[in-house]
């Protein structure tokens, strides 16, 4: 009897054991039953063990629920991960990302000095004769924040752009943080707020974008234009603002940044598709607007990619009825339309746009005489690139044109830009994975409808640095 109630404990200790590990939980059932056929385990002792191993085998997914809740809990809301691309990090399902850029560039410019033969209103070349800064690209520094997740099935965004450039900035009435510059001792920067606008889409439907963002319309046209990470024309080297102009201008309408709601598809076979409400903007030579109606703005990219050789194809549009306070009304209206192909080393793209009542350089600069008549617009540039390892040399010539709205407006305004053009040369380095250096040499001219003419010759050097 006493040697039974020894083998007995033995063998409640060595199934206390196994049936401790969970894995060893569905088994402990069959060796009882053996002890118990071989006479270890009486009776009493086989009901007793068999009755707590149902009980464990039980409550062992209960126990282990907690366990696994709190670790999900500790997923969702203490754990960091890196994000994917980008400066930024993931926190309980909420991805942060900084982005920035920061450009400097020594530019000297051999202008022409002031004479009765080179004033053009409207014209992109100012006289003077010669200058150098150290200045701002196309592009100001930028700083950008966005904050993404997903809730309830919905991918939600808020995004946050802010421009600073590195000359100082009047904000003169009417140009903001990047009016002309002021490069005098006890000055400072410009901060440009374009960016504050949020997003809200998901899988098959597409997003939704409000706020204020760049447009739909001409923004291919920049986003494409090699002198985006570069100088290209300035518009003025004297005093420089936040940015040059590139090609602003000079090949295209200046898309800008805009208060909008607009709507993007998904990718639909390589095309896709954008809309929106724009907020309306009024002319800037113009007396003034009521602003009844708002701008609509639309956009079709198609993306292919067939062995080597890579192809982006797009065409924008834009319509805005303007009231102005004197009782005139009219509608500007235009279209652009580009291509991108790229076949190995070797990028070529081709842009052109034409417009009604939409002017020049910016959106409803010098869109109408001054009695609301339209005058028409249009321009385009042609663009090629090679790169060879880290090195690239490109190349381009852009035009755009303004017309008169009829004979009196001829009569009116014999010095109005008829033609801006330039040449673009351009070398760049990539020194490392987030510093460009970049060369540069621009000629640039612009011709009144007159015959007035002025030129300039620049040469620009620097760094342009993204992360």
């Amino acid at each position: 009897m006493a040697r039974g109630k020894f083998l007995g404990s033995a063998a409640m200790a060595l199934i206390f054991a196994m049936s401790a590990t969970p894995a060893m939980a569905g088994t402990t059932a069959e060796l009882l039953k053996r002890l118990h056929e071989k006479g270890i385990l009486n009776d009493e002792e086989y009901q007793q063990l068999l009755k707590g191993d149902e009980t464990e085998v039980a409550t062992a997914p209960a126990a282990a629920a907690p366990a696994e809740a709190a670790a999900s809990s500790l997923d969702d809301k203490r754990i960091v991960r890196m994000s994917d691309s980008g400066v930024g990090m993931e926190v309980g399902g909420v991805t942060v990302k900084i982005s920035g850029s920061v450009n400097g560039f020594y530019t000297h410019e051999n202008g022409q000095t002031a004479g009765p033969n080179t004033a053009v209103t409207g014209g992109v070349v100012p006289v003077g004769g010669s200058s150098s800064s150290i200045r701002n690209g196309l592009l100001p520094g930028y700083l950008k924040f966005d904050v993404t997740t997903n809730q309830g099935g919905w991918d939600v965004g808020a995004h946050f752009g802010m421009y600073p450039g590195i000359n100082s900035a009047t904000y003169a009435a009417g140009g903001g943080a990047n009016s002309g510059g002021q490069n005098t001792a006890l000055q400072t920067a410009g901060i440009d707020f374009r960016q504050t606008y949020l997003t809200v889409g998901r899988a098959g439907l597409g997003e939704f974008k409000l706020g204020r963002d760049i447009g739909l319309y001409g923004s291919e046209g920049i986003l494409n234009d090699i002198t985006l990470l570069s100088v290209g024309s300035t518009g003025g080297n004297v005093a420089p603002s936040n940015t040059s102009l590139g090609r602003i201008g000079i090949g295209y309408i200046y898309t800008d940044f805009q208060p909008q709601i607009t709507y993007t598809s998904p990718k639909l076979g390589g095309f896709q598709v954008s809309a929106g409400i724009f907020e309306p903007l009024q002319s800037l030579t113009g007396p003034g607007e009521t602003s009844k109606s708002p701008g609509f703005q639309a956009k079709i990219v198609y993306d292919a990619k067939f062995g080597d050789l890579s192809a982006r194809a797009w065409v924008s549009g834009i319509t805005q009825k303007h009231n102005r306070i004197d009782g005139v009304s009219y509608t500007g209206s235009g279209f652009d339309t580009g291509a991108k192909i790229g076949y190995g080393p070797i990028v070529l793209t081709g842009y052109y746009y034409d417009g009604s009542g939409l002017g020049t350089t910016a959106l409803n600069l010098f869109d109408t005489d001054d009695l609301g008549n339209k005058r028409d617009s249009n321009g385009f540039y042609l663009q090629g690139l090679a790169t060879f390892g880290k090195f690239s040399v490109g190349g381009s010539y852009g035009e755009s044109h303004l017309k008169y709205a009829n004979l009196a407006d001829a009569l009116a305004n014999p010095t109005l830009v008829d033609t801006n053009k330039s040449w673009v040369g351009q070398a760049r380095y990539g020194l490392t994975s987030w510093v460009t250096l970049i060369g540069e040499y621009i000629k640039t001219t612009s011709q009144a409808h007159n015959g007035n003419e002025a030129k300039a010759d620049t040469i620009a050097a620097g760094a342009i640095l993204f992360f």
